[in-house]
């Protein structure tokens, strides 16, 4: 259910909304609107109806049910898009289009430096790279761990970029989160509901991608898991689907883009390296994922893919990265928005 406060009401009437909630055995969240708050109660959906009862309460203008199975996510519960922040600088989902670039894996020193230099010249707001990897086989690198980890640290020292790192299970999800700005849910996790509600509980903004095979109110229901967790601030990411297409590594949804506008509050970023698996189709997706309405893009962008660990196929050399971002801007332009 969603309890509207009136415009206005105090705060000693939402403290008691609040109490009443959990007395009736529900959890409360709040979500503070331009010109009121709603609270949502999310619980046992067979006894919602005695939620009704507020109404009574002094301070609230009603009581409505979200029907979607998706409580916190929906745009039922907040009209207007979600913006989440990151640190001062940057925030996903208002007018700017985010770019966060970087390697699938981080390999040593020099190589995440120096590529971290580059997106940032390139005009790139976050830094990606993988420390820890899920690998298909598991005689692929599997990345360097915590030493990883310290070496995106390095690099934020170095060029102030806050960085977006993979979680691959809850038991490292404390320690990954003792470094990084972002937690990244891959794709083979995005159904790992333990892990969900681990991240969930980290107070880290959380990029949930998209599952190879899932649809679009399963995501959703990922995304929720988090949330209930009382971590708002969760960024969507489509990264392509599994279908019977072999041309490319993954069919990119990009129609996801605007049924996920429709449907949730929450900002949508494309991931098209992945989406792809190839570097010459990055660039023409990233401009039509911001035509489309993405609030942002994740590019793999190495300096000598040849040699890299992992993914060096999808991945762009920095000229190329910088190429792009400069064309980018006319297509961000085009979109009534800034890159």
């Amino acid at each position: 259910m969603i309890i509207v406060m009136k415009a206005g009401a105090a705060k000693k009437d939402m403290d008691e909304v609040l109490k009443r909630i959990k007395e009736l055995g529900y959890m409360p969240h709040v979500i503070h609107g331009s010109t009121r708050d709603v609270i949502g109660a999310v619980g046992d959906e067979r006894g919602k109806m005695v939620l009704h009862s507020l109404e009574s309460l002094h301070g609230v203008e009603n009581v409505v049910p979200i029907l979607q199975p998706y409580k916190l996510a929906s745009k039922e519960i907040k009209k207007e898009s979600s913006v989440v922040r990151i640190n001062d600088e940057v925030s996903i989902g208002g007018e700017r289009v985010i770019m966060m670039a970087g390697p699938c894996s981080v390999e040593n020193e020099r190589q995440i430096v120096e590529t971290a230099e580059a997106v940032k010249k390139a005009g790139a707001s976050i830094l990606r790279g993988g420390a820890f990897k899920p690998r298909t086989s598991p005689y692929s690198f599997q990345g360097l761990e915590e030493e990883g980890l310290k070496l995106l640290a390095k690099a934020r020292e170095v060029t102030g970029l806050p960085f977006v790192t993979e979680v691959i299970n809850p038991e490292t999800a404390e320690l990954v989160a003792e470094y990084s700005d972002i937690l990244q849910i891959g794709a083979r996790n995005a159904q790992n509901f333990a892990l969900l509600k681990k991240v969930g509980q980290l107070g880290r903004p959380v990029l949930l991608k998209r599952g190879m095979s899932m649809t679009i109110q399963e995501f959703l229901m990922s995304a929720e898991y988090v949330m209930s967790e009382g971590n708002q601030s969760v960024i969507l990411c489509e990264r392509g689907i599994r279908t019977f297409e072999t041309a490319t590594r993954n069919t990119l949804d990009l129609s996801a883009v605007p049924v996920l506008k429709e449907k949730t509050h929450l900002p949508v970023v494309v991931d098209p390296s992945h989406g792809t698996g190839n570097h010459h189709y990055v660039a023409p997706m990233c401009y039509a994922a911001v035509a489309c309405g993405a609030d942002g893009l994740i590019v793999e962008v190495h300096p000598d893919p040849e040699h890299a660990s992992s993914d060096g196929p999808q991945s762009l050399k920095p000229a190329k990265f910088q190429a792009m971002m400069d064309k980018l801007r006319l297509f961000a332009e085009a979109a009534g928005r800034t890159l």
